[in-house]
């Protein structure tokens, strides 16, 4: 069987044709037009030579395009690359070059980039521009004529499992490395072959198609981070595998969300974090919305803290909330599920899947006894490796008892009711006179505090203790922080070593456009503005 992401995206179309697939703003296809604009844009990147193991670069927001720029160039088993639409000319530039595209597809506001990037990456050789409504130069070819140019009609050559899947992490710890993966093993991973609830595999291609056939409606589901994100990217393969409607805004704006949520009946939110559901649970209280048709938001790959989850629900009580653990290399390795009912124990908790262990920092398997800490692992499905890094790939995989594991770098704790606790990165563990503080455990207590809206907690440096902590905090609106009241109020919460010693007040918060927390422009700001610290006596 070919558990390929065009395949299984074929079935669901055969079987649910004319069943909304995407909406974004006002435009709307079914699976039947999605379908087609995909093989027209699938037989444009063929006539143009381009096939099995090229990379084609998509530069855009969440839109139907960017959709249609994977789904058509893995019908001709070429490959996907999402390029981070924030990124500078230089950072574009590097990714192109690492990625080695050979082609580019790109909303026009970002033409003046893609002119200052082209001339040194002679590697690319077709660019379509999507028109966008902006009036940006740059003479590539427009999107929309070549689609009109080309043939509808589904006629490829067969897939494989095997065919590669790769997608570019967001560079929180260094420049953004491109993860490969075998299609098949990150459908398992991410796409929802494995039932991360039940454990239960499906059994075959048409497994999703089928049931998808036989139910009158689909999910409607609402990626909100970033198509460069694998979350927003799975999130939306998911739901078009089986059979739902993938409503997208283009970029984040909280009450738009909302809005949407109203207009569309979505049941169910995908977000980053806090970074995402604390902007949407303030503009939710502003504003007044009909949101009777969800059911679930779900959190990937950042923090969503103890205090927001019990603020939801204090909103929405029948609400199901949960935290899916992973990351761009390991897929999804728990599952955490929050109700009213739920025992709200402090720190983001998750119930591991049965490919997941912790491991000893000698990649010894740890015990799940109640307080062991290890490093979060998973075997079974898993990459292939870091793209054109072989040395690097080296240092995310460990073979215990002849299983391979991948061991990207996050840390949990076992605890006695069988779930772990989600530290955060080992890379951004501070040292402080020998004891461990993981940053988010702290930024979770900070953002607890009614004034505070965000924080990042980072290690300085320290003649004493080597390291000391601090935190960047961003306030609500209209608050005033008072650094001694936080950090009484934090102290509750966590141990004192763990309190931060510094604090920087800040308007914005650094992060990526997925929501993820960026540490190394944390570490930058607190270098360069150190006549802005305060502490909290």
């Amino acid at each position: 069987m070919a558990f390929n992401v065009a395949d299984l995206f074929e079935h669901a179309v055969d079987a649910v044709p004319d069943r909304l697939a995407v909406i974004c703003g006002d435009r709307q296809v079914t699976y039947r037009q999605l379908d087609e604009r995909a093989n027209r844009l699938a037989h444009h990147l063929a006539a143009r030579g381009i096939g099995p193991g090229d990379h084609v670069g998509v530069y855009s927001r969440n839109s139907i395009e960017a959709l249609e720029v994977m789904i058509a160039t893995y019908k001709v088993r070429a490959v996907s690359v999402s390029v981070n639409y924030r990124y500078t000319a230089d950072e574009v530039r590097y990714l192109v070059d690492n990625a080695d595209l050979v082609a580019l597809v790109h909303e026009r506001r970002y033409a003046n980039i893609v002119a200052e990037v082209l001339p040194s990456t002679p590697k690319v050789t077709d660019v379509l521009v999507i028109e966008d409504g902006s009036a940006v130069g740059h003479d590539g070819r427009v999107y929309e004529a070549a689609l009109a140019a080309r043939s509808p009609v589904r006629d490829f050559e067969e897939r494989s499992a095997d065919d590669l899947y790769l997608l570019y992490t967001g560079g929180t710890t260094g420049f953004p490395k491109g993860v490969m993966w075998r299609q098949e093993d990150v459908w398992r991973a991410l796409g929802g072959g494995i039932n991360h609830v039940t454990g239960e595999y499906v059994e075959h291609e048409w497994q999703l198609a089928d049931e998808a056939r036989r139910s009158p409606a689909g999910l409607v589901l609402a990626p909100l981070s970033p198509l460069i994100h694998g979350a927003a990217q799975w999130a939306a393969f998911l739901g078009l595998n089986s059979g739902g409607t993938i409503v997208f805004v283009p970029q984040f704006d909280a009450a738009e969300v909302w809005r949407t949520v109203e207009r569309h009946r979505v049941n169910v939110l995908t977000v980053v974090g806090d970074a995402m559901a604390g902007p949407l649970l303030d503009a939710y209280r502003a504003g007044s919305y009909d949101t009777s048709s969800l059911w679930a938001v779900t959190s990937h790959a950042a923090l969503f803290s103890h205090a927001l989850k019990q603020q939801y629900l204090e909103l929405f009580p029948n609400l199901f909330l949960t935290d899916v653990a992973g990351s761009s290399e390991s897929g999804g390795t728990g599952l955490g599920v929050v109700t009213k009912d739920s025992d709200h124990a402090q720190g983001p908790r998750v119930r591991c899947n049965a490919q997941t262990a912790l491991l000893a920092d000698d990649n010894s398997l740890i015990e799940p006894a109640p307080g062991a800490v290890g490093r979060m692992a998973r075997t079974g499905h898993v990459p292939l490796g870091y793209y054109k890094d072989p040395e690097k790939t080296k240092t995310i995989f460990a073979d215990v008892d002849g299983k391979r594991y991948v061991v990207p770098g996050d840390y949990a704790r076992y605890e006695a009711d069988g779930t772990v606790t989600l530290l955060g990165r080992g890379s951004e563990c501070i040292n402080t006179g020998g004891e461990k503080v993981f940053p988010e455990e702290v930024e979770g207590a900070l953002k607890a505090h009614p004034d505070v809206f965000d924080a990042l907690v980072i290690g300085v440096s320290d003649p004493r203790f080597g390291q000391a902590v601090a935190a960047l905090v961003q306030a609500r609106p209209g608050a005033v922080l008072d650094l001694a009241q936080l950090d009484g109020h934090i102290r509750v919460t966590v141990a004192g070593y763990k309190a931060p010693r510094t604090y920087w007040i800040v308007e914005e918060m650094m992060r990526q456009p997925s929501g993820k927390a960026d540490y190394p422009a944390a570490k930058r700001y607190a270098a360069e503005h150190s006549e802005l610290a305060g502490k909290p006596c």
